[in-house]
């Protein structure tokens, strides 16, 4: 299939971040609603699934295991999408922006995270397209969203298009739905054509190894494919 259009360093640089939304006239004849946004992304809405699993790990702090060859996240990011055109083509992405510039490590000694310097050099930003890229709204619409073949790594120099991130630095994912604009000079209104949700609840630490102990039992609890955690278990 063709790889979806990449959106642009305009989109990537906006926080679009719940924009309202509305039927201003001024805005009517470009289509676009009352927030500047374009009407097929401006009503777009997110609901993340397994909130109350989100809500668990992050009381005990979210951790999430990043390898050279890669490594999938859990709970696994997932969304169930309401408001878009079921007839339009939307292309659906993820990125993770660091939440501070510290890097941590852990106190074992009072079960906690403390600040420990500053960040490494921010990692290469990548977005993660979902696979079904580019698909109509009705389809996207029909079933939870899972973004289960994203994986995270710690590689800086990897070739496999895996998010790359620090570990013992904090990040939040970010989902965005981009509107993919048929118009021929569509680049001109890439920030409009898109809508970002980011879930305080997915915010997590980037570590080689779980450093609460309460985290792993809590994995291994909740993921069915948990085999034991130990290094080199062969992936689901």
């Amino acid at each position: 299939p063709p790889s979806p259009p990449h959106p642009s360093a305009a989109f990537l640089g906006g926080s679009g971040e719940g924009s309202p939304c509305g039927t201003g006239l001024g805005w009517a004849g470009e289509g676009l609603g009352s927030g500047g946004k374009n009407q097929h992304v401006c009503h777009a809405a997110a609901r993340l699934e397994m909130g109350n699993l989100w809500e668990e790990f992050n009381r005990l702090g979210t951790e999430m295991i990043v390898t050279k060859a890669g490594r999938r996240m859990f709970p696994t990011f997932q969304v169930k999408l309401s408001g878009l055109d079921p007839l339009a083509d939307y292309v659906l992405l993820m990125d993770f922006i660091p939440l501070d510039d510290k890097r941590y490590r852990y106190a074992f000694h009072s079960s906690s995270w403390l600040a420990a310097g500053r960040a490494d050099p921010a990692a290469p930003g990548r977005v993660h397209f979902h696979p079904d890229s580019p698909a109509k709204g009705a389809q996207w619409m029909r079933q939870i969203v899972s973004f289960d073949k994203l994986k995270l790594t710690n590689n800086l120099l990897d070739d496999n298009g895996h998010i790359i991130l620090n570990s013992m630095h904090r990040y939040q994912p970010r989902f965005h739905v981009v509107f993919v604009d048929p118009r021929r000079d569509s680049e001109r209104f890439a920030h409009q054509n898109f809508k970002s949700f980011s879930f305080p609840e997915t915010q997590f630490m980037a570590v080689t190894a779980y450093q609460n102990h309460r985290i792993t039992q809590l994995k291994i609890a909740s993921n069915p494919f948990a085999k034991g955690f130990r290094d080199g278990d062969p992936e689901p």
